[in-house]
């Protein structure tokens, strides 16, 4: 009699997106999955947090209702993403694990207005997926022909779109010569890598309002607008065609929804359980494990890092010149945030609000040439329970501010770079009461809002340092290595270690880049690369052309 093959094993590093979607995955192709994550709780930046703690969403959905527990009583916030983009990369993932959003219970709903931006003269522009609304506002700025360039440009960011998600998220960069196809090099000048988000929205809007407008989203990826590629425009292009949504219950949920996916097809989850080290063969050439901080080892066929890619090189894997070189390359910037419970309702600001520093350009260079807080900041900030309900009691507000900042600076980069001394320029205490204050004083001037430091019931801050610590993210930075062009494609940290075997990566810093449904693409790439490693078929290729699958 035939005994069946044991199944193959894999061990993920980190239970942040990445490392959810690739585990869910490599277990429906047949893997013993084995997820090991150093806090506890899952979704890494995707987590909530609440005014007293972190609040967990349960694997499975209790009764009819997916998140029953979520009542008005508590007060929830997002501690990272609070928008979801690009809707179509998320469906993706949930078919290929023949299932769906609506069927997992992560109900999204359509934000409209996408956001209020605030200027510092008090006067706000609504961005819309509503075209008719988009035509009085741009018109109101730039006259008729103003409105023929703004379609101009939603072409240029359509091409943008659609040549990035097939010929970038959708493909692996291995070395060089896989620019070199020539499917990739016939659309490369049509991305307009070298030119800046900026510079190229300046070409369709000629005031300096609107070109504030249409190139604020580069925040989003951590960078400048005057220096990420133009390409980048492509963001605009998914709120503004696709719009923007938030799942009930908080971003979360969704990564809750594909833990819980994974586990009924075997996953399995230990959390408050870090890793010290990848464990590899006696020649260093091969994976075979992780030891964890306990020193148990835990061996498997593969392993794939979900960690920070620059902190996984640096500290669970031999130092190389590689893994030094990655510590040298410009990174996204950082965030001071904070969450902050009302005891009542904010009626001036709706889901999505945008404010904007006068000195624009200024703004972003405190934050990326001197690793500052700028003096004058922009800022995002976020009211989910003006979509959510479940976010706060009834009659108050949740309400969630980033302020980008700098990244943190070591000894040696603080020295010498523009006169900018780290103990004494790099005051996170100093900056997060500046910050707080220049909140409290922009929102209230510019929207009408009154005496909101008097409404705060409780307050719950994220630094620089903060993100470090309970993330392991190299230098503080949100978002990982920059998006610059030599910081994308092949020139990106691989999905496969260069010389170890059985060795993958997952996540911001590896390809394709930053961004949760880029994350999840991701991670279908990676978990791809794994199966032709293996020899194994990719059983989604089977959902695809197999007939009807399902959608959420």
């Amino acid at each position: 009699m035939n005994k069946t093959p044991p199944k193959r094993t894999a061990i993920v590093v980190g239970a942040g997106a990445g490392g959810v979607a690739t585990a869910a995955r490599l277990a429906k192709a047949g893997f013993d999955v084995t997820v090991f994550e150093k806090n506890d709780f899952t979704g890494g930046r995707c987590s909530l947090l609440h005014h007293e703690g972190y609040v967990h969403l349960p694997s499975k959905p209790v009764s009819n209702q997916p998140f029953p527990h979520l009542t008005r009583k508590p007060q929830r916030f997002d501690q990272g993403p609070s928008l979801l983009l690009l809707p179509g990369l998320f469906q993706e993932t949930f078919t290929d694990l023949s299932t769906s959003l609506s069927a997992e219970g992560v109900h999204l709903s359509k934000c409209e207005p996408n956001y209020n931006i605030w200027f510092a003269d008090s006067q706000c522009f609504e961005l819309s997926t509503d075209i008719s609304r988009m035509k009085r506002s741009i018109e109101h700025h730039e006259g008729k022909a103003g409105f023929e360039r703004y379609l101009s440009f939603l072409q240029e960011s359509h091409r943008h779109y659609e040549i990035s998600v097939a010929q970038v998220l959708k493909r692996n960069y291995t070395s060089l010569l896989s620019m070199l196809r020539p499917q990739f090099l016939r659309h490369l000048l049509e991305l307009h890598p070298f030119e800046s988000i900026y510079s190229r929205a300046s070409k369709y809007f000629w005031t300096e309002r609107l070109r504030r407008v249409f190139t604020f989203g580069s925040m989003y990826m951590g960078m400048s607008p005057f220096d990420a590629p133009g390409t980048y425009s492509l963001l605009q292009y998914t709120e503004l065609a696709e719009g923007i949504w938030y799942p009930t219950g908080g971003f979360h949920s969704v990564i809750a929804a594909l833990v819980r996916v994974g586990e009924r097809m075997g996953v399995k989850y230990r959390l408050s359980t870090p890793i010290s080290s990848v464990k590899l063969d006696a020649k260093g050439k091969k994976a075979t494990g992780v030891v964890l901080e306990n020193g148990e080892t835990i061996l498997a066929d593969v392993v794939i890092v979900n960690a920070d890619l620059v902190y996984a090189y640096t500290n669970l894997l031999p130092q190389t010149s590689y893994s030094r070189s990655l510590q040298k390359r410009s990174t996204s910037c950082s965030s001071i945030s904070f969450y902050w419970a009302m005891d009542r309702k904010i009626p001036e600001l709706t889901t999505h609000n945008i404010f904007l520093a006068e000195h624009y350009r200024e703004s972003f260079d405190d934050i990326f040439k001197q690793q500052l807080i700028p003096k004058e900041p922009s800022f995002y900030l976020n009211v989910p329970s003006r979509i959510d309900p479940t976010a706060a009691p009834e009659g108050k507000d949740s309400i969630v501010v980033l302020v980008p900042v700098g990244h943190l600076l070591d000894e040696n980069q603080g020295i010498g770079r523009k006169g900018l001394d780290v103990h004494s320029k790099q005051d996170w205490k100093a900056m997060v009461s500046k910050a707080r204050q220049t909140v409290f004083a922009t929102v209230e001037a510019r929207t009408g809002a009154r005496d909101l430091q008097g409404g705060l019931v409780k307050e719950i801050v994220n630094t620089p340092q903060s993100w470090k610590d309970v993330f392991n993210l190299d230098k503080g930075a949100i978002l990982g290595l920059s998006h610059s062009f030599f910081n994308v494609l092949c020139f990106r940290p691989k999905t496969k270690h260069p010389s170890i075997e059985r060795l993958h990566f997952v996540g911001a810093s590896a390809h394709p880049g930053t961004g949760v449904p880029i994350v999840l693409a991701g991670a279908k790439l990676t978990s791809e690369q794994v199966l032709e490693e293996f020899g194994m078929e990719k059983p989604w290729d089977v959902v695809a052309t197999g007939g009807p699958s399902p959608v959420g």
